[in-house]
């Protein structure tokens, strides 16, 4: 299993393996802006991009910010979002792979806590969630969004 942190040539394979993240996504931007925003995250040393590849084709991913914060010591805390893994290699190790990668660079950080939230529901996704490491009733998540 080849899991890497991702790189600017990464990109359109990211933006194809999220098909299978949320097929009812917003449409994206001009090029210009998705290339913008992919750069500016790349050039942030507090996020990553971790990709597993099977051969040269890209099947999981994840993202992960490191936030500074002034409690806890001053020891940053971490988001991980967009955990996908594509259809076809599900249940094949490669989620754990790529999470376990956006751990330790957490860890690397100094992170007292890596925080996840996920809007799915079903059981075995809640139990592989809780079979990386993560515990379902240490916080409570809220989302907001803006007021259209």
């Amino acid at each position: 299993m080849n899991v890497r942190a991702l790189i600017h040539s990464d990109l359109p394979q990211l933006l194809s393996l999220y098909g299978d993240l949320n097929r009812n996504d917003s449409p994206l931007p001009d090029p210009g802006i998705v290339e913008g925003v992919w750069s500016e995250s790349l050039s942030n040393p507090r996020t990553r991009h971790f990709g597993g590849f099977d051969g040269n084709l890209l099947v999981a991913a994840c993202t992960i910010c490191a936030v500074p914060n002034l409690t806890r010591g001053c020891r940053p805390y971490a988001l991980i979002e967009n955990v996908v893994t594509a259809a076809s290699h599900r249940r094949k190790g490669w989620g754990r792979a790529v999470l376990s990668e956006a751990l330790a660079f957490a860890w690397s950080q100094s992170c007292y806590k890596v925080m996840l939230l996920t809007s799915r529901g079903d059981d075995g996704v809640l139990r592989f969630y809780k079979s990386v490491g993560f515990n379902p009733d240490e916080k409570r998540g809220f989302v907001a969004r803006p007021v259209a």
